[in-house]
Formats: C-alpha cells, sequence, structure tokens
C-alpha cells in the first residue's frame, strides 16, 4: 500500500516537473527569440533534458512498476520532489527576478 502510494507520489512530481521545465522552456525560447543569446540555447538543452529524464521516469513508474524495488521507492520520491523544489526556484528566479520588493525598496534602486 505504502509503496504504491510512493510510485504514486513520484509519478506525480515527475508530471509537475515535466510542467515547470514547459513553462521554462517557453521563457527560454521567448528570450532566446529577443536575444539571440546562446546561454539561453545551453538553459533549454538542459531543460529538455530533465525533460527527458521525468518522461522517462513516468514512463518507468508505469510500465515497469512490479520490476521496481520497494526499498528503492522512497530514495526516487526524495530525488523527485528535490529536483522539484530546485525548478520551482530556477522558474522563480527566471520569472520573477527582482523577487518581493516593496515600491519604497524599487524607487531606491
Amino acid at each position: 500500500m505504502i509503496m504504491a502510494l510512493l510510485m504514486d507520489i513520484s509519478s506525480l512530481v515527475s508530471i509537475a516537473n515535466m510542467a515547470i521545465l514547459i513553462a521554462l522552456l517557453l521563457v527560454y525560447a521567448r528570450i532566446y527569440i529577443k536575444t539571440r543569446a546562446t546561454f539561453t540555447v545551453g538553459l533549454a538543452v538542459f531543460a529538455c533534458m530533465l525533460m527527458l529524464h521525468n518522461g522517462i521516469a513516468v514512463y518507468g513508474y508505469f510500465a515497469m512498476a512490479p520490476l521496481y524495488s520497494d526499498e528503492l521507492l522512497p530514495y526516487f520520491a526524495a530525488i523527485h520532489i528535490a529536483e522539484l523544489i530546485g525548478l520551482i526556484a530556477l522558474l522563480k528566479v527566471t520569472v520573477w527576478p527582482a523577487g518581493l520588493k516593496t515600491p519604497k525598496e524599487e524607487a531606491a534602486s
């Protein structure tokens, strides 16, 4: 029971990771179109590789579930959750780099 729940959590977190990666790819594409910066191409390639990783993970969870050792599932879930936290942070600094500044702070800078 708990192992099936961990596999479901890992799958859902991987799907959430893919959604964030799609958002990042869209932002990177818009930046590249405006600036033609090669750094943005590197970020897009990195995001594509993470997308491939998560896609394979989700496929593996559904197609090969009986082959996974129950002892590994907590680690898989932790890895995907850590990746999700990192992607949320990356999306935040990419889309909203100024952070939470008050109007007074913005006027001072």
